[in-house]
């Protein structure tokens, strides 16, 4: 029988430090440290928030910018959660964009990714890529994604 996959990161009274991130995540840990770390070179920033609706510590991945007007701009380009032994990368890819990135240099796995994924949203359609990281091996993926959602901004 296949293990379960069990989310972790619920009690709102413990903030999700490198300490606590790192026990849960056990050999991933090292995948998280780089992944972090790589998130300057792509201007995008990270913001852990507890939200009581799905009872959980999650991390937006926002890119900020400042518009022609001087308005400060933000989008979310991913969503993070800390599972048993892994972390979850949810990039939401537009309907109107989904084409597009079927044409980044993504493997083949990605993409059977963002091609089974099922649509989203009400008024926006979205489409979910989820990657479960436990290793550097698919993080180059998850940037190419990443960079593509600030591109279409």
């Amino acid at each position: 029988m296949k293990p379960t996959k069990q989310q972790l990161l619920r009690n709102p009274d413990i903030k999700p430090t490198s300490d606590v991130i790192a026990e849960a995540l056990g050999e991933a840990n090292n995948a998280y440290v780089k992944f972090i770390g790589e998130l300057a070179n792509h201007e995008i920033q990270m913001e852990w928030r507890y939200y009581s609706d799905g009872k959980a510590w999650l991390a937006k991945g926002l890119h900020k910018w400042i518009g022609v007007r001087g308005g400060k701009n933000e989008v979310t380009v991913f969503w993070l959660s800390i599972w048993d032994g892994f972390f979850k990368v949810t990039i939401y890819v537009p309907e109107k964009d989904r084409a597009d990135a079927f044409r980044l240099p993504l493997a083949d796995e990605v993409k059977r990714l963002l091609a089974d994924s099922e649509q989203t949203g009400g008024k926006l359609k979205y489409f979910p890529v989820v990657f479960e990281v436990r290793s550097e091996e698919m993080q180059a993926a998850v940037y190419t994604l990443a960079d593509f959602k600030i591109s279409i901004k």
